[in-house]
C-alpha cells in the first residue's frame, strides 16, 4: 500500500530504519502500517506518481 505521513508528522519505517519521505513509500500491509493508517492517522493514502508517457523522439 502507498502511503505518506500525515502532514506536520515524521513516521519511522522499522525495515528501512529511516523515515517515511514526505512523497509516500509503498510498504507492506502490515499490522504495523494498517494501525497507523486506520487507527492512530499518522500516515494518510499518497497517490502513485505520475507515469511518464514515452518519448515520442525516440520512437
Amino acid at each position: 500500500m502507498l502511503v505518506k505521513p500525515a502532514p506536520g508528522l515524521l513516521i519511522r519505517d522499522p525495515d528501512l530504519k529511516d523515515f517515511l519521505p514526505a512523497e509516500g513509500r509503498d510498504v507492506p500491509e502490515t499490522p504495523y502500517w494498517t494501525r497507523l493508517l486506520h487507527v492512530y492517522g499518522d500516515v494518510v493514502p499518497a497517490n502513485p506518481p505520475a507515469a511518464t508517457p514515452p518519448n515520442a523522439e525516440e520512437a
